[in-house]
């Protein structure tokens, strides 16, 4: 998801779709309230021979350049990345933010620091 999402920002597009998740939805959720999309709508698509709820993300623009300038993939199937509650550092000097999956659900690294959690550093986004 948020390869597409930064590769439909770089082609200009105003918005995503993709299929629907529960983690997906609240990644989306954080990156609206800080700011680096639009809006996140959960929508049904309807076939012939059934429907599927899908994820629709609309993307922000400032001035015509995207919200999003990078996405630093940390933790992957191959090798996961787990930081403590001290270990949670600003993300481009405060400029982005990392989410984290903690024991209370997803949340930005700097939520997490100030519920002094520690988890699985998912990504950073800046």
């Amino acid at each position: 998801m948020l390869t597409q999402i930064k590769n439909a920002q770089a082609r200009g597009k105003s918005e995503i779709v993709s299929p629907f998740s529960k983690i997906k939805f609240e990644i989306a959720g954080i990156l609206k309230t800080k700011g680096f999309i639009a809006g996140v709508d959960k929508r049904k698509i309807k076939t012939k021979k059934s429907e599927f709820n899908m994820l629709a993300i609309e993307l922000k623009y400032d001035n015509g350049v995207g919200a999003i300038k990078g996405i630093k993939l940390v933790s992957k199937p191959s090798r996961r990345m787990y930081a403590g509650k001290k270990d949670l550092k600003p993300v481009k000097n405060g400029y982005g933010i990392s989410v984290i999956s903690t024991s209370k659900g997803i949340m930005a690294g700097e939520d997490a620091r100030k519920a002094e959690l520690g988890g699985e550093v998912l990504f950073e986004v800046w």
